[in-house]
């Protein structure tokens, strides 16, 4: 990650949110320390958004197809983005975003995979019981509109930050994992 990179276009993207958007963040503050911070996802401006609850670097997983597109990858690159080949239990990508967390990082994680939802999946909570990072729910709200076609002017974007789940380390197992995705999806659900 490019750190300058990433924090001149944070502050350009956080500008640009209050102003356009009228984002109001809501909730509680993020632990210190490794977060995993796993959100609903409803927008392809959905990464934008959500580093907005901090002013830590975050880093994503984020589809292996974003890498297709030079100008994207950069982007990608520059952010420290992890490429996840989804649907196959991508383990590299898995590593990867484990090492974020053990350096003590932020990892950005929409367990929906899509912005047209469906099933949640477990790569979050299999990364924060390999870590023992906490898992923080993060509700985007209004951001499924952002870029609605047929709508004249800009919505309010609300981000509501839910209390940190927390994670003891442990082996990743698919019990585990599901049990800890369910958790985590219930606590989205309830910070609408």
């Amino acid at each position: 990650m490019r750190v300058g990179l990433y924090d001149a276009t944070h502050l350009v993207v956080r500008r640009l949110a209050h102003v356009l958007y009228r984002v109001e963040i809501d909730g509680a503050p993020l632990p210190a320390g490794p977060v995993v911070l796993a959100a609903n996802h409803a927008s392809v401006l959905d990464p934008f958004f959500l580093p907005l609850v901090t002013r830590r670097p975050v880093q994503f997983l984020a589809k292996v197809e974003l890498w297709r597109f030079r100008p994207v990858a950069a982007v990608m690159d520059a952010y420290g983005s992890v490429p996840v080949d989804r649907g196959r239990g991508d383990r590299d990508a898995l590593a990867r975003g484990a090492e974020v967390l053990r350096r003590g990082g932020i990892l950005g994680v929409f367990p929906e995979g899509s912005v047209q939802g469906g099933a949640w999946q477990r790569g979050a909570a299999k990364l924060a019981l390999v870590t023992g990072a906490p898992v923080v729910p993060v509700r985007l709200v209004g951001t499924g509109r952002a870029l609605s076609r047929g709508r004249v002017g800009l919505p309010k974007i609300r981000i509501v930050v839910g209390e940190a789940i927390p994670v003891e380390q442990a082996k990743p197992t698919i019990a585990a994992a599901r049990e800890l995705t369910e958790r985590v999806r219930s606590a989205v659900d309830a910070l609408s």
